[in-house]
């Protein structure tokens, strides 16, 4: 994670926003007390939303912790696809 203050940032906007985008670093930009901006690489939003819709309901988080403890103790599940 980086951090910044708002000054830097705008002398060196072009390098800050490269390393984001590609070491997918989080940039803080501090704008004073307790306040500041996060930007991050589209990429990394993208995930970070997606994650958020696959965890929104009870169902889906049941589902995937199902998924992981099986994984982890090595049970498989074989299914036949439709064609």
């Amino acid at each position: 994670m980086l951090t910044t203050t708002l000054s830097d940032f705008r002398k060196d906007i072009k390098s800050y926003l490269d390393r984001v985008t590609e070491s997918f670093d989080t940039l803080i930009i501090n704008r004073g007390k307790d306040t500041g901006v996060v930007i991050m690489s589209l990429e990394e939003y993208n995930s970070l939303k997606s994650t958020q819709h696959e965890l929104f309901s009870r169902k889906n988080q049941q589902r995937l912790d199902q998924s992981i403890e099986s994984l982890k103790s090595s049970k498989k599940l074989y299914k036949d696809l439709l064609d």
